[in-house]
């Protein structure tokens, strides 16, 4: 039995990570009546280990293994993965998107002048940030501050909630702009989960999804995919572009970690400093691990004697841009590391291993790399075009799975520029 709700709505929107929620945002303050869809809850983030594992360890939904045995997760929630990211704010690559068409240089002037955009100040960047900095500079790496979404007046030292869900609102979430949108009108049906998209003559009309047990139907005259770079690609599928979902990439990151006399007593904002060696691929920053992430990273490289020395670890992120490949389906997704992924980060790891003994730390060894990013498995040029839309009239994708070519950047200000471009040409058209 079908379930019919409002349908007089000018967009429909799937899902409320970054770009969905900017786009919210942005069509409702034209006095466009939008509805967002979200899988997830919307329950207030608490910065607790459990509710991050709600959010981003469900097997099947929000957590995947790879054929490699490699971990890939993502966030089911309003907000997305920005209720559980490190925040940390890198501007588009905008010769990437010059090559399809799309210049994202006046969005990105927009979104800094209403975000809390900029890198923490000194009293903010803990000691092992301070420690491993003075270890890059001791081996000549170019190490500095990295831009982040954080508001410096909230933010706490000695905190390192950003991966379970800041509960002191200093970290910008996509839920920030969901809250506009709801101020402006919008609104929003959590725990829905869209299957297809409906196709009538010719062009989209609707969605399909699941509510409380029922499917459920929506209808907009312009429906745009923003569930992120698995969901968005297998709703396309379900809708008939095949085309989606087969090759992504997931920016493989790897934490290398080294044992020192020092001992940290408490936790720090993760991703302070580091450097981004486009040339290369790679981007290294500080990575101070909250003691489960800690434990299951060395648990699982089988280093069990490391387990007590958890609060004399420095960790240094290596993260890498990797081919598109592997494949997206309804029900699994797979995707392992060609040899140029592979020699990408070990080009990485060997740099951060020359840092860590430059910073005295010892007994150095690496994790098994896991997902960071998933994007590229509706790529700009292959499955929409410059604006964003399918060969389906009315159907857009904006989300990570646009990103047309091997990626390795952290996504959310890109995500928000091309959300932004996208609800200007939804509201002149």
């Amino acid at each position: 039995m079908f379930s019919y709700t409002n349908t007089d709505y000018d967009a429909i929107v799937v899902g409320s990570g970054p770009a969905g929620a900017t786009l919210a945002r942005e069509l409702s303050r034209q006095k466009q009546k939008i509805l967002v869809l979200e899988w997830g809850g919307d329950a207030p983030l608490k910065g607790s280990f459990a509710q991050m594992a709600g959010i981003a360890a469900i097997p099947g939904k929000s957590a995947f293994i790879n054929s490699d045995l490699s971990l890939l997760i993502r966030g089911i929630t309003t907000g997305g993965g920005t209720t559980i990211n490190y925040a940390t704010a890198m501007l588009p690559p905008f010769e990437m998107f010059d090559r399809y068409g799309i210049d994202l240089r006046p969005q990105a002037e927009q979104i800094k002048q209403i975000l809390p955009y900029g890198p923490l100040p000194d009293d903010l960047i803990g000691p092992r940030a301070k420690r491993i900095w003075q270890g890059a500079k001791q081996a000549g790496v170019d190490w500095g501050k990295l831009d982040k979404l954080i508001d410096p007046n909230r933010c706490r030292a000695n905190c390192h909630l950003c991966s379970y869900g800041c509960p002191y609102s200093a970290k910008w979430t996509a839920r920030d702009f969901l809250d506009h949108a709801l101020q402006n009108g919008c609104e929003l049906l959590t725990h829905a989960k869209v299957s297809k998209v409906i196709v009538e003559n010719g062009q989209a009309t609707g969605v399909e999804y699941q509510h409380q047990g029922k499917i459920c139907i929506a209808r907009a005259p312009r429906i745009v995919l923003s569930a992120g770079g698995i969901g968005s690609a297998q709703i396309l599928q379900s809708s008939g572009i095949e085309e989606a979902g087969k090759a992504f990439f997931i920016d493989p990151v790897v934490a290398v970690m080294g044992a020192v006399d020092e001992r940290f007593d408490h936790g720090e904002v993760p991703m302070a400093a580091g450097v981004h060696l486009p040339e290369e691929g790679i981007i290294l920053s500080d990575l101070a691990l909250p003691k489960p992430f800690f434990h299951l990273f060395t648990t699982q490289v089988g280093r069990f004697h490391r387990l007590p020395s958890v609060n004399k670890t420095l960790t240094i992120m290596v993260k890498a841009k990797d081919l598109p490949g592997g494949r997206i389906s309804s029900r699994w997704v797979n995707k392992t590391l060609a040899g140029e992924d592979k020699a990408r980060l070990d080009k990485g790891v060997d740099i951060a291993k020359t840092i860590l003994s430059a910073a005295g730390a010892r007994h150095i060894y690496q994790t098994h790399h896991f997902a960071a990013h998933q994007g590229g498995s509706a790529a700009i040029g292959t499955v929409v075009n410059s604006d964003l839309e399918t060969r389906i009239p009315n159907l857009y994708v904006c989300d990570a799975s646009v990103i047309p070519e091997a990626w390795g950047l952290p996504p959310t200000f890109t995500l928000m520029c091309l959300a932004y471009r996208l609800s200007q040409r939804l509201c002149d058209s």
